[in-house]
């Protein structure tokens, strides 16, 4: 059965579908980003809002600024800008449901004038992001924006043709400005420290550049909140496509699979209303640093740790490398020696719960996480996700061989070939910046460790957290994945 709005009734009853009249809904968020998590994230919570009947005027509509947005579009606009939410887990409590809560995609391709007015337009009252850690062209070496990228400089010199995000944000807001229309919330859904705080910084930057009263209406006007995001949303392959299709009967182009766990923490600082979210699971707070902080290192540094010594191993599925004790032994130490110290309290979350929640999620056979996603962006991940937890351990003179790990199997991992002689693309923009500072072994604790952007300072500074690299290095070489996990568990025990 094709998924469109002239189908939806036939569908399996299993099937949950939007309880909501689809022609009643009204656009209140603009989201550039359209993609998997997008819409297994802040779609399905509104989505999930809209079938209690609150919350029909915030709609989302979907804005795609890479040429390669247009494939989602076209298979979107397809099917009525539906698609199915398909749930993958080992327990029978799984759900399938589509989602209606997207009503339109525009493509910057298409004209820019038109995705201005969209992003003007008073109906709209929050504009969503998720476009990456590297997508904010902030250099985390320094933090300060990168205003020299040539994209950004073809923005500042042609405001109303832009290309960027902060190019399109500015226009749209300078348009609201002289029109006298409040501004929108800017809100990132990215998975990234203090993401609002990310976000405003670049923007505010980019506006200094572009318009100085601008930028000082944009600071007084839009607010940036705070986020934590989390649910494991892989690739939609074609496998989930045919599996959809076999246990459902549904011909969905672009479905999107995930877990069943979800979670949104979300800071309540929202300029022109919001959506009533908090009913329908999503927790808001005064400050998202605590929850942000936890999720991050442990979750994301976590999947870090696991993923490149796996991709190694020759797995190739996270679930494959907790199916291997040792993986799962090398991760509790980890986590439990390594990074919960360093947490501070977090409301309402018991860190023991949720680190065995973790252990869990990692280990969901039926969601078939791809190593290659986790592994994918590794130059903009470490600086966000591992490097902040070597940094406290160093300060504290705590045991670094097993953060070192981390950094090192992502050095071996650069060279592109697994243990088992497989060869593999590296799924990164700085794909052959990396593995130029790898390509020779004698040279790679100098090269490496010294990308400030990357590694910082503190760390080539750090006589053992080197010692430790090196020595992880030339026993992943000469030892294996399997061996060198060995020895580094031996130092816990």
């Amino acid at each position: 059965m094709k998924l469109n709005r002239q189908n939806l009734h036939n569908l399996d009853p299993q099937v949950a579908l939007p309880a909501y009249p689809l022609n009643d809904i009204r656009q209140g968020i603009a989201h550039i980003g359209v993609g998997g998590f997008h819409r297994a994230h802040q779609a399905y919570y509104t989505d999930a809002l809209m079938n209690t009947g609150e919350g029909l005027d915030w709609a989302i509509c979907g804005v795609g600024l890479r040429a390669e947005d247009r494939r989602a579009r076209d298979d979107l606009a397809g099917q009525d800008y539906l698609f199915t939410l398909f749930e993958l887990g080992d327990t029978d409590d799984t759900e399938v449901r589509v989602i209606g809560a997207i009503s339109d995609m525009l493509l910057a391709e298409d004209g820019a004038r038109a995705l201005i007015d969209k992003l003007a337009d008073p109906q709209i009252r929050i504009v969503s992001l998720t476009i990456t850690e590297g997508g904010y062209c902030i250099d985390d070496s320094n933090g300060e924006f990168m205003a020299h990228l040539p994209q950004i400089q073809h923005d500042l010199n042609h405001p109303d043709d832009p290309k960027t995000v902060f190019g399109f944000l500015c226009a749209a807001l300078a348009k609201r400005r002289a029109n006298g229309i409040p501004a929108f919330t800017l809100m990132s859904c990215d998975n990234l420290p203090h993401n609002g705080a990310v976000t405003r910084k670049a923007l505010l930057a980019f506006a200094a550049l572009r318009d100085a009263d601008l930028g000082l209406w944009i600071d007084r006007n839009v607010s940036f909140p705070n986020a934590m995001v989390d649910r494991i949303t892989p690739m939609t392959s074609v496998a989930h496509r045919l599996q959809l299709h076999d246990e459902h009967g549904i011909d969905d182009a672009w479905p999107v699979v995930c877990e069943p766990f979800v979670q949104w923490v979300l800071e309540d600082k929202f300029v022109n209303g919001r959506p009533a979210w908090e009913k329908v699971g999503v927790q808001f707070t005064d400050d998202v640093t605590p929850y942000e902080e936890m999720k991050i290192k442990l979750l994301n540094g976590s999947h870090l740790a696991l993923t490149y010594l796996g991709f190694l191993k020759g797995y190739r599925f996270v679930h494959e490398t907790m199916n291997d004790p040792l993986f799962v032994r090398y991760i509790r130490a980890y986590m439990d020696l390594d990074v919960t110290p360093q947490l501070a309290p977090v409301p309402g979350i018991d860190l023991s719960d949720y680190k065995n929640t973790l252990i869990e999620r990692f280990s969901n056979q039926a969601i078939a996480d791809q190593l290659e996603r986790v592994c994918s962006d590794g130059s903009s991940k470490f600086p966000k996700f591992t490097v902040p937890t070597i940094n406290r351990l160093i300060a504290d003179g705590g045991h670094t061989r097993r953060a070192a790990l981390v950094v090192a199997a992502w050095a071996v991992y650069l060279k592109g070939e697994d243990e088992n002689g497989v060869s593999y693309s590296i799924p990164d923009p700085r794909a052959a910046f990396c593995q130029a500072l790898v390509a020779d072994d004698a040279l790679v604790t100098q090269r490496m460790l010294e990308v400030e952007e990357i590694f910082g300072t503190a760390i080539p500074r750090s006589a053992e957290f080197v010692a430790a690299f090196e020595w992880c290095c030339n026993s992943l070489r000469e030892h294996g994945v399997t061996r060198t996990l060995e020895r580094v568990l031996a130092d816990a025990d």
